[in-house]
């Protein structure tokens, strides 16, 4: 509650009229709300937002069970309500109110999407996201740089997805450039990435990425907006619930500027369920931690770790947690004991009570408190009652939730996808661009083959005509000199033929001739024989010649 230009939060237990504040111009030195489960934890966080908030101060806080989002809508009275605001003298001043709420899921459901560009989360928190070695952290640093010098965005994991393709098809050339590049570390990665997306890290990255002075807005009445985030499933992937954190309070310590000691907080953070991130921390995140925290101040905002014990915290940034708020713990074991000395031992004591027996005999919706005087040094530990929160305590309905993001003025900003032009369609560009210069290059070469093989075998076409040709001629000059050697044989058979037949007619005549003379011969004889005119009458009545 808002009361005398204070934070007021509780009320010292032994004397009802001390009232506990915080003071605002030192509410940015960052605070610490501690307990076990059960103990009134939610309590104090709403006490302490709807306080901001009447303020004028805008708030971010994570709602992890699902009951902080009752913050946009006034509380119910009761009896036990009315019990506890008598107690407290609220009477007059105490009223059921609901607070300027925006709402925002990671995964889009419960609330506006609340995104970011891989770009902005930068290597060394992806690498924490991914869960990656040194090796693979250090290619991924590799990756944002090739992206960088190139000209390419990195807006939501595709375009992450195409860079690792890109940087692994070129890893030789690169590697002299970025230094050495390994497959195995780059499919590491891709693997990775494969898991973020089934736990629904995907619908992290896009845009549009949230812009941080979005939060840090108030209402017609003043009254600063709380941020709740709708965690109920996100926590259940813790790394990814505590990158997303630690994302913020780097966007915060980037975007804002150097402001100095301010009269109130910018915007105060609350990090519910704090041990989470210092389980995942690496030495290097760590020291960033340390810096963020140390710095973040001077732009004007308040963090406020939510725990189980102080223990979960480091040294180095608990004791830059001027605010506390210490509920009950249990010890049940000696190193529960001793983180109960631990948390005892880290408030300024008062002299009047035990703080160790104190923490351990605290009922709920008692604390210890300690907060940070003018000057700026811690005040002695005082047993306080925390007051009561004036909006609802527990989960809204879904008719609730709906008019809560109606009405806060985010949703046609936030609430529908961009998905611009970035390294994916940039390679998918190029890689087109390649794929159809190489079809031009395959289609140019298989042209250039085609014609090759066309003029082999118009080559070879003209080389068989040409041969053929030659074998014609060569078939026509064969039956040719056949055909002359038919006739020289046929002349010369005809030759042999006409000799041979010159030869039988010689013959003939011989073999005549000689008959004629041995006829002659003989009629010769006979004439000798008969007469001479006998003879010759037989000589012509045989040859009809006359004699002369």
């Amino acid at each position: 509650m808002y009361w005398d230009g204070k934070l007021w939060i509780g009320q010292e237990k032994n004397d009802e009229k001390t009232r506990v504040c915080i003071l605002p111009q030192m509410s940015n030195r960052h605070g610490l709300v501690a307990g076990a489960t059960g103990t009134g934890k939610t309590v104090t966080l709403k006490v302490l937002a709807e306080s901001f908030s009447d303020m004028g101060v805008p708030v971010f806080m994570a709602d992890i069970k699902g009951d902080l989002a009752g913050m946009c809508v006034p509380g119910y009275d009761s009896e036990d309500m009315q019990d506890r605001i008598r107690r407290f003298g609220l009477e007059g001043i105490f009223e059921y109110k609901g607070y300027p709420t925006c709402i925002w899921d990671v995964l889009g459901e419960g609330g506006h999407p609340l995104r970011t560009t891989v770009s902005d989360m930068g290597p060394i928190l992806l690498s924490v996201l991914l869960d990656l070695n040194d090796t693979q952290s250090d290619i991924l640093s590799i990756i944002f740089q090739v992206a960088d010098d190139e000209g390419l965005l990195l807006l939501d994991l595709k375009d992450l997805r195409s860079m690792i393709e890109y940087v692994g098809e070129n890893a030789k050339d690169l590697t002299l450039t970025y230094g050495n590049i390994t497959k195995p570390s780059l499919g590491a990665i891709t693997r990775s990435i494969s898991a973020l997306e089934e736990e629904g890290g995907n619908r992290f990255f896009g845009e549009p990425a949230l812009d941080i002075r979005d939060w840090i807005r108030t209402d017609a009445e003043g009254r600063g907006y709380i941020n709740v985030l709708h965690a109920a499933k996100i926590i259940n992937t813790p790394r990814l619930y505590t990158t997303f954190m630690l994302w913020l309070l780097s966007e915060l310590f980037e975007e804002l500027p150097e402001e100095g000691d301010l009269e109130k907080p910018k915007i105060v953070f609350f990090f519910d369920e704090a041990h989470m991130m210092f389980d995942i921390a690496s030495r290097a995140l760590m020291q960033k931690i340390e810096q963020v925290v140390k710095l973040i101040r001077s732009r004007g905002v308040g963090i406020y770790f939510v725990t189980q014990s102080p223990s979960d915290i480091p040294n180095a940034i608990l004791s830059q947690l001027g605010n506390r708020v210490q509920h009950a713990l249990r010890a049940y074991t000696p190193s529960d004991m001793k983180m109960v000395r631990a948390a005892a031992n880290s408030f300024r004591i008062n002299p009047e009570f035990s703080t160790e027996e104190a923490i351990t005999n605290l009922a709920t919706g008692e604390a210890l408190i300690s907060f940070l005087d003018e000057e700026g040094a811690p005040g002695i530990v005082r047993k306080c009652n925390i007051l009561p929160p004036q909006s609802r305590m527990g989960a809204i309905e879904n008719t609730e939730r709906f008019d809560c993001l109606l009405s806060d003025g985010l949703g046609e900003k936030y609430d529908k996808s961009v998905d611009r032009e970035s390294a994916y369609e940039i390679l998918a560009g190029r890689f087109d661009e390649a794929r159809e210069a190489a079809e031009r290059e395959a289609e140019e070469k298989r042209a250039a083959e085609e014609e090759k093989e066309r003029e082999r075998l118009e080559a070879k076409e003209k080389a068989e005509r040409a041969r053929e040709e030659r074998e014609a001629e060569r078939l026509a000059e064969k039956e040719r000199r056949e055909q002359e050697r038919a006739e020289r044989e046929a002349e010369r058979l005809a030759e042999k033929e006409r000799k041979e037949q010159e030869r039988e007619e010689a013959k003939k005549e011989k073999e005549f001739r000689k008959k004629t003379e041995l006829l002659r011969t003989g009629v010769n004889s006979m004439v000798r024989t008969f007469g001479r005119n006998a003879a010759n009458s037989i000589w012509r009545g045989i040859f009809g010649t006359k004699k002369k």
